[in-house]
């Protein structure tokens, strides 16, 4: 009948259409005869249904009973609503003039309202409202795209196109799961991660895969929209191109931190770009550096910031298992297949299928183990310990190690047909010594996340603390630093740290520092004093004398590592 109305006001480039919530159905014979009385023939007419009227565009809905009202959300991107909240007369009781008296009454109320929207200017206004709204959306510089809670995107602005290269009509009314390869929210959100909690605003960055193949940094804005009844009834997602931004920040050492790590030192800005670029893709990566330089830190972070961030990561410490154990641990075991296998079990390759697996300290893998990573890698097939049925997965391999793999090759302890399948895409991590202007900010950075762990706040660092942390030389790396910070905060007992709180090393360390003389010799027996980071001939000399031949001491007392000593010795030769 509403249709009917309307159409009987031709109204020219308006075009109108209705549907029902039920399944379609011949038009109530009661609603012909009523609209027979108005004069308006609706017997041709044919009943829809909401679902074959969904995809297409309108700019204004007007629900006529309270079961249609929530069909079409008061949302960007939607078509402005009007809700008449009639009685259906269909549900009126009695004899067949009771049934035809309740269809005049909704035919004249009907009528009214339908000459109310059209002669009081309802249509105009509501068209101008839905025009200005998608006017200003789709002139903001940021991404917008809304979706509702099946995921169906109704809103995709200007910005949205220009930054993932899709087209509104690519995206409009699709999942948008299917529209983005690998899922544009970087499985953060409830769809792909029934933990996260959307209940609040969720703020981070990710990268995403554009329509042709390129990838893009963006920081997301996400929430949940509510009607005026504070429904849930969809996600609105804002975002913003970092690309340029993070790529500027990472070349002149503003950025301090990506994926978890710190250094604004060049070493390491170079280390974050290969990071970034072969993230894109899954070829096997080889990370070499000391320990305690953060290789798996490195790994964990190829994997969040690559196309397999919402899958297993699962890293393994080689050299931590015998080989034994190993092969149960990478493969998994059925049961039965030696003493002790109680039930079956599914090795680190099946429970990364799909996602990333770390084999950390690969150079310590024995010979027969390296034929059979060798086979994962060329075909990504295995068999569990005890079993022959052959298993297939599809896992990017990442691996570490802090041995010299040439060295090892040489000496045939590294096949190297292994190792060029590994070392596709080197990435060597610097020790500290060598990115000594890092040591402030790490620091900071250390003493803070202990500090909010154990519940403290307020205690830091002294310029002199920081002093001798720069002038040691890190034999272990960023997990030295991190024990001495533990250490300090120990002893320091909430007060700022200063150099007597560090480890008696360290102490030794800001000792040094007291003096910038050299070696002072003294005919009286007076104690020498030695420069901080000391080193040649002379100062080692009268290091080992004043420690009677004992190195390590004679380290300490220089402000250098035994490595270094050693090292020095080895260059010199026998000192008398």
């Amino acid at each position: 009948m509403a249709e009917a109305f309307a159409r009987a006001r031709n109204q020219p480039g308006i075009n109108i259409t209705s549907a029902g919530t039920d399944e379609p159905s011949r038009v109530n014979p009661a609603a012909i005869a009523v609209m027979k009385e108005a004069g308006i023939d609706i017997s041709a007419y044919k009943s829809k249904s909401l679902s074959s009227v969904n995809s297409e565009r309108f700019d204004i809905v007007i629900t006529l009973c309270s079961r249609s009202a929530g069909i079409c959300p008061v949302l960007p991107g939607y078509p402005e609503r009007i809700d008449w909240n009639l009685t259906d007369p269909a549900s009126a009781k009695g004899n067949d003039e009771a049934i035809l008296n309740a269809f005049r009454q909704s035919r004249d109320e009907i009528r009214r309202l339908v000459d109310d929207f059209y002669d009081l200017g309802y249509l105009s206004a509501l068209a101008s409202a839905g025009q200005c709204a998608n006017m200003i959306l789709d002139n903001i510089s940021d991404g917008i795209i809304a979706h509702d809670l099946n995921r169906r995107i109704f809103f995709f602005n200007s910005a949205a196109e220009q930054i993932t290269g899709y087209q509104r009509s690519e995206a409009m009314n699709r999942d948008c799961h299917t529209v983005f390869p690998g899922n544009f929210c970087g499985g953060k959100c409830q769809f792909c991660d029934p933990g996260v909690n959307t209940a609040k605003e969720l703020r981070y960055e990710l990268d995403i895969t554009t329509k042709n193949g390129e990838r893009r940094r963006v920081a997301i804005t996400a929430r949940h929209m509510h009607d005026a009844q504070q429904r849930n009834i969809g996600i609105l997602v804002a975002f913003r191109d970092l690309t340029l931004q993070r790529s500027l920040e990472r070349r002149i050492g503003k950025a301090a931190q990506f994926a978890g790590m710190i250094g604004r030192d060049e070493s390491m800005l170079s280390v974050f770009d290969l990071i970034h670029d072969v993230a894109e893709t899954n070829m096997p990566v080889l990370i070499q550096g000391e320990s305690g330089t953060g290789k798996e830190l490195v790994a964990a972070a190829i994997h969040s910031e690559g196309l397999r961030a919402n899958k297993p990561f699962i890293a393994v410490n080689c050299g931590a298992l015998p080989e034994s154990l190993l092969e149960s641990e990478l493969f998994g075991h059925v049961r039965g297949a030696f003493t002790g296998a109680l039930r079956d079990k599914k090795g680190r390759f099946e429970l990364a299928d799909g996602g990333t697996i770390f084999l950390d300290e690969i150079g310590d893998v024995s010979p027969v183990m390296q034929v059979k990573l060798l086979r994962v890698l060329q075909e990504g097939k295995f068999e569990r310990v005890g079993s022959e049925i052959t298993v297939q997965v599809d896992v990017r391999i990442i691996s570490a190690t802090n041995k010299n793999i040439a060295r090892e090759m040489a000496s045939g302890k590294f096949r190297e047909d292994l190792y060029y399948r590994l070392n596709v895409v080197p990435i060597f991590l610097p020790p500290l010594r060598n990115r000594r202007g890092d040591i402030p900010i790490l620091a900071e950075h250390i003493l803070n996340a202990i500090l909010a762990d154990i519940g403290k706040k307020d205690i830091s660092l002294s310029q002199e603390t920081l002093s001798a942390m720069m002038s040691y030389d890190w034999p272990g790396n960023v997990r030295e630093l991190q024990n001495w910070i533990r250490f300090a905060l120990v002893k320091c007992k909430g007060k700022p740290i200063l150099p007597e709180h560090l480890p008696p090393s360290a102490v030794s360390v800001a000792a040094s520092q007291q003096s910038n003389q050299g070696v002072v010799s003294s005919a009286q027996g007076e104690r020498p004093s030695f420069r901080n980071g000391q080193i040649d001939l002379d100062s080692v000399r009268a290091a080992l004398s004043q420690a009677h031949g004992n190195k390590r001491k004679a380290a300490t007392l220089l402000g250098i590592s035994r490595a270094t000593l050693y090292r020095f010795l080895d260059k010199v030769g026998p000192i008398d």
